[in-house]
């Protein structure tokens, strides 16, 4: 893989002169960006995958929600097995399956029992979404590089661990690097969260401090909640799985934090089935993962939140094996004056 990320490397500065070209005529307002009727607070990062977008969209729509907001959801739907406007949520009942809708919006309506949608034109689908549900704040998913739709507030969020990287295969722009977008990006954000997972708090690099300067930096953390089971949803104490042998099964872009989290509630990760991010489960992987499970002799199998809703349409192929979640929460270091920054300066 890194023979071909180099090989590409020649492809870097005509992404990078894309990227700024675009960027430059929004600046301009060449390009513009359009209003709907409602506030708008975007999601997202620089980066490809594993920042912790969904489980910030969750807190943001949970926090909105207490403050009497009727607040919606607009994904593009990455990996849908659809295409333009579907509403996934009325807030009342859900209207698409898993496939139709991608795996992250379908777990935000699963939390949060909101109005929620997915187009690939954000600006389309939030208008439709405040016509067919009446929200009055919308909560853009993964919209940092989607400057077609005037947003109120730009929020980033930066995983920590990969701040802290030094390596040339990581801070550099695509298809080397993982970068969507240089650092110098940054100074478009309104709030940048940096996303300590489950490690400890590190001070921002000095070589990258300079792309930070005068920007509102908040960091977050995960909390391990509860094992839920997959099919019954019956809730379990995290202290039941200490020492069980469990198959670890995960398909998200970063499963370090996973297997971390996993390791500090001291469940026994060394059987795990690692897929890629976003993966589209079919009998062929439910199959293996049936193997896996009496090969190993595991007492259960432990997924993410994410992989469990779509496993779900296998309950029955799994009616046999015992199948949890970990349920993680974001939490805010300094939500009071998060907050207050949120609501109240915009």
């Amino acid at each position: 893989m890194r023979l071909l990320k180099l090989i590409l490397f020649p492809l870097v500065p005509v992404y990078f002169l894309v990227i700024k070209l675009r960027n430059l005529f929004f600046d301009k307002n060449i390009f513009k960006s359009k209003r709907v009727n409602a506030k708008v607070i975007s999601v997202g990062n620089i980066s490809v995958g594993g920042a912790g977008k969904t489980p910030m969209v969750i807190f943001l729509v949970k926090l909105l929600k207490s403050r009497n907001k009727k607040v919606g959801v607009l994904s593009r739907g990455y990996r849908r097995k659809s295409s333009g406007f579907r509403l996934v949520s009325d807030g009342e009942k859900i209207l698409t399956t898993v496939q139709e809708s991608g795996d992250e919006i379908y777990q935000t309506v699963l939390e949060c029992n909101v109005p929620a949608a997915v187009c690939e034109d954000r600006v389309y689908g939030a208008v439709k979404l405040i016509e067919e549900t009446g929200v009055d704040t919308i909560v853009l998913d993964d919209a940092f590089q989607h400057r077609w739709i005037k947003r109120d507030v730009d929020i980033t969020i930066i995983d920590q661990r990969f701040l802290m990287a030094d390596n040339f295969f990581i801070h550099n722009l695509l298809p080397t690097g993982k970068l969507r977008e240089p650092f110098t990006s940054l100074q478009r954000a309104d709030i940048i969260i940096i996303n300590r997972k489950f490690s400890e708090k590190i001070n921002i690099p000095a070589n990258k401090k300079k792309y930070f300067e005068g920007k509102k930096i908040y960091t977050a953390s995960y909390k391990a909640i509860s094992f839920v089971d997959v099919v019954k949803k019956d809730v379990y104490v995290l202290e039941e799985f200490e020492g069980q042998r469990s198959l670890v099964v995960s398909g998200i872009a970063n499963p370090f934090s996973f297997l971390n989290a996993l390791a500090q509630t001291n469940v026994d990760t060394s059987n795990k089935l690692i897929f890629e991010d976003h993966k589209s489960y079919t009998f062929k992987e439910v199959q293996l993962i049936r193997k896996e499970f009496y090969a190993t002799n595991s007492h259960s199998v432990v997924t993410t939140e994410k992989d469990a809703v779509k496993l779900m349409t296998f309950s029955k192929e799994l009616d046999d094996m015992d199948i949890f979640y970990l349920k993680i929460e974001l939490e805010m270091d300094e939500e009071e004056s998060f907050t207050n920054f949120l609501l109240f300066n915009n």
